[in-house]
């Protein structure tokens, strides 16, 4: 596997597993605060037991969530269509794979069809798929949050070295899923990821092409965040500042386990605000100058949603630097714990990436062809 030649490739694995290491990392301790993860782990640094130690099911022990199955459904729906993805396409290729088909759930130790574990805002393409909504506008409504986000991986791997046909195409598809800022949040990630694929990417040149795509509250949020990350060095030190710049944008309260009821906790559509993962996995890249290990464990002992913190910076990173800088235990423990191997999925979407370049490249010189007959 890191023996290969293939810097596409490896970036792809990199993306691929660097994102399901941060995911299983982050897992353990999703939503307890800070001091509530120092007081069980002192830093997570590594991919630790359960939150209860007598458990050996459920998360923990290198196990992740239902962040990292949707990013292999969104994979193979590319995979098996051959092409890029519409909302219409997505929708309809994407809820059987989550409703009809089983796949092993490592934290129930059982297969089932995945949308049986998957959160509200998740189940919700299913409704909708049910409810035979126009994919373009089936995201109104629904819950805004990160659930987009945290898939919208495959759509920066298919669009490779180009962030803004990523965004783009994210905020196409993920339309089917969210809306608001929780749509922005999945087109900003997805143009990240394609970024991090250019061979000199750096982290100015990623936070700057999430800069060149965002809008609204979440380009603001974004800004804010890199002004304060780029004064700190030490995650560990970041976890408080990140979060009090944080805490202006987001449409979450502090307590996001609080009832629903709360006003404080209001998940509703808002030109201001923006979701936290994206914002504070691109904060600790900065802080960490682009440190795979780093940009992880910041995100995981930031706590609150770390598990899509983690996995969103270790997706971006991983993509950055390939698979070799990842250690292998981990991606042997990924492997072990989920009864999977993503080598088959990183060598399919990297042959159709490929294909796919190859197609834009004639498109675009047919139609310069064309143009230039214009101006005769």
């Amino acid at each position: 596997m890191t023996d290969s030649p293939d810097l596409l490739l490896k970036k792809i694995q990199g993306c691929l597993y660097g994102g399901a290491i941060g995911d299983a990392m982050g897992a353990p301790a999703e939503w307890r605060m800070p001091e509530e993860i120092r007081a069980r782990y002192g830093y997570i640094t590594d991919l630790v037991e359960a939150w209860d130690a007598a458990d050996t099911r459920g998360r923990g022990h290198g196990r992740y969530t239902d962040d990292t199955h949707m990013v292999q459904l969104l994979s193979h729906c590319y995979i098996e269509h051959g092409d890029h993805l519409d909302s219409h396409e997505f929708l309809r290729r994407i809820v059987p794979k989550m409703a009809l088909e089983d796949r092993w759930i490592p934290e129930r130790e059982r297969h089932m069809p995945l949308v049986e574990r998957l959160f509200y805002p998740e189940k919700w393409l299913y409704i909708r798929w049910l409810a035979n909504a126009d994919p373009r506008h089936a995201g109104v409504g629904n819950m805004v949050n990160c659930g987009a986000a945290m898939y919208a991986a495959p759509v920066g791997i298919i669009n490779a070295c180009d962030p803004l046909r990523a965004y783009a195409e994210a905020i196409d598809i993920f339309s089917a899923h969210q809306h608001s800022y929780g749509l922005e949040a999945a087109g900003v990630m997805a143009a990240c990821v394609a970024e991090a694929f250019n061979p000199s990417a750096s982290v100015e040149s990623i936070i700057d092409a999430a800069l060149s795509v965002a809008k609204d509250g979440t380009a603001d949020c974004i800004a804010a965040i890199a002004d304060i990350a780029t004064t700190l060095t030490d995650w560990r030190e970041a976890i408080v500042p990140l979060r009090d710049v944080m805490r202006e944008f987001d449409g979450s309260a502090d307590d996001a386990r609080s009832e629903r009821g709360d006003e404080s906790n209001n998940w509703t559509a808002s030109r201001e605000h923006s979701i936290e993962e994206v914002p504070i996995a691109l904060g600790f890249l900065i802080v960490t100058d682009g440190d795979f290990e780093g940009a992880i464990m910041g995100g995981t002992n930031y706590g609150r949603d770390n598990d899509s913190i983690a996995g969103m910076g270790g997706a971006i990173a991983g993509a950055m630097h390939g698979i070799d800088a990842l250690r292998p235990q981990w991606v042997e423990q990924i492997n072990s714990a989920n009864r999977i191997d993503l080598n088959p999925i990183a060598a399919d979407l990297a042959d159709l990436t490929r294909v796919l370049q190859a197609k834009q490249l004639a498109a675009a010189q047919n139609r310069g062809a064309d143009f230039e007959a214009l101006s005769e």
